[in-house]
């Protein structure tokens, strides 16, 4: 069901009765539905309420699943009153849109009339398996190409800190949901930060875990394996339970690392690590000032890791020329993608010249860029030999302003997202893991994050440390200040506490 059918069926609709008294967070939410202290049908009705009334401002959704989510509530309460237990059972939460969904279609932030899906993700399908009921699938921009979530398609998902400015991308719509509080918790994908630079943007913990740690089937490997999943919420806690919920291997994986115990992480102390503090970002060819109360935040967060006891100091990885290894196989992914497009004509003309780029790039220079992993990984993973976590910027700048990157050019629009977004995507090449932490705001009011990057399979030391700082810094305590529910149209800017 589309958005705007979704409205229209459900503008009679009664409010939820006692507003605010259900738990927000996901992991609140599971253990209030086990106790029986509410209902699945009330937490799936109040989504659904509050995506409908932010719809017009926050945009976060591109089709909602309202008659079935409801459906699968019920089913869920009598699954529960029998005394049926599972991790997320009960629990609404959202997937991007270019996670399959069985019923609807994948549109990828792209205009045009696309299938129906006959069967769900893997990563989908795990989801179910632990209960969850997914309401809706999120806004993306044109295949996820871009650190902002607009689009003909769609129109312009905002950040629900201030609606003038976007929440990023690719994964602006999960981003959004959750900052709005939508939903709980919800997946996105990151293929160069695209759920870290969301995360960043909006105030939330966001995880891009080992590659492989959440399947992409039924692609065997998506974006010629620099994308992978990984979850948005607003505490470590909640992301750790959909991770826990979400991940697992297909048969047809290309990359199947071993388990990870995420919310066993989190409940276990770091030790004393090694940080190193790094401000230097790949060489790109573009300048890449950084804006000063970035720098200003990610200072304050490295100075929490000194007061809890970590060495932390300046000391730079040693990237190379990773670039040139990125862009064949980006541009390759969007060549791909856009094949599955049923109306090419209907792209961004930006998209239609990736997917040239992508072609020019393949075979050889593909394979040469693929080969160099194994000593990308080594020359950048040597700084691990001498610390346990890497702490950068997740980006350069403050979110950008709405329509800030529309109307330029192919070359134009690289730029500015460089400018912007300089220090995420190495790690999609390497396939190692990392975090978003929320690192404070600006003067305004804009959301500002701080990137945790650990070597191979080191996610369980970075959800620790996220553990740690959390309690720290207890951003989860904030919010955006206008109610989501009430159609997200407050003071631009302002904060509220969690608990009004």
């Amino acid at each position: 069901m589309s958005i705007d059918e979704s409205r229209e069926s459900r503008e009679s609709r009664p409010a939820l009765p006692g507003a605010g008294g259900p738990p927000e967070g996901l992991a609140g939410q599971a253990a209030a539905l086990a106790r029986g202290e509410t209902t699945s049908a009330a937490l799936v009705r109040r989504c659904l309420d509050r995506i409908a009334a932010s719809a017009p401002t926050v945009n976060a959704f591109r089709r909602l699943r309202a008659e079935a989510a409801e459906a699968e509530a019920a089913d869920a309460d009598r699954r529960l009153a029998a005394g049926e237990r599972l991790p997320l059972l009960g629990v609404p939460v959202a997937v991007k849109d270019d996670m399959d969904v069985a019923g609807e279609p994948t549109a990828f932030g792209c205009a045009g009339e696309f299938p129906v899906k006959a069967h769900d993700a893997e990563v989908v399908r795990r989801l179910r398996a632990a209960g969850a009921i997914v309401v809706g699938k999120t806004n993306a921009c044109e295949l996820g190409q871009w650190p902002f979530t607009e689009g003909p398609a769609f129109g312009d998902t905002r950040n629900p800190w201030h609606l003038d400015h976007t929440p990023g991308g690719s994964s602006g719509g999960s981003a959004a949901a959750v900052a709005a509080g939508l939903v709980p918790a919800a997946l996105g994908t990151d293929g160069a930060g695209s759920v870290r630079i969301p995360a960043a943007w909006t105030h939330l913990v966001g995880v891009k875990p080992q590659r492989g740690t959440l399947s992409t089937w039924p692609d065997a490997e998506s974006f010629q394996g620099i994308t992978g999943i990984g979850p948005l919420a607003r505490t470590v806690e909640d992301a750790a339970l959909l991770l826990d919920a979400a991940s697992g291997s297909h048969p047809g994986d290309l990359h199947r690392p071993p388990p990870l115990a995420a919310r066993e992480a989190v409940r276990r102390d770091p030790g004393r690590l090694r940080i190193a503090l790094s401000w230097k970002p790949p060489f790109t060819a573009t300048a890449t000032p950084l804006h000063p109360d970035v720098r200003g935040a990610v200072t304050a967060v490295a100075r929490t890791l000194a007061g809890l006891g970590h060495f932390v100091e300046e000391a730079d990885p040693e990237y190379g020329l990773i670039g040139l290894a990125f862009v064949p196989r980006a541009t390759a992914g969007v060549r791909e993608w856009a094949a599955r497009v049923p109306d090419p004509a209907l792209l961004d003309r930006r998209t239609r010249g990736a997917a040239r780029m992508g072609r020019l790039l393949g075979g050889p220079v593909l394979r040469r860029a693929r080969a160099a992993e194994p000593r990308q990984q080594r020359r950048i993973g040597a700084l691990f030999g001498r610390y346990d976590v890497l702490l950068t910027p997740t980006t350069a700048t403050p979110p950008l302003r709405i329509g800030a990157l529309a109307g330029l050019d192919g070359r134009r629009t690289d730029q500015a997202m460089i400018a912007a977004c300089p220090y995420a995507w190495p790690w999609n090449v390497l396939g190692w893991p990392a975090v978003n932490v929320p690192a404070g705001f600006t003067d305004a009011g804009l959301p500002l994050g701080a990137q945790l990057l650990g070597p191979a399979r080191g996610d369980a030391r970075l959800l620790s440390l996220t553990a740690q700082l959390q309690d720290a810094l207890r951003w989860h305590e904030r919010r955006p200040a206008a109610d989501a529910a009430g159609g997200a149209g407050g003071r631009p800017g302002g904060v509220s506490p969690a608990g009004r």
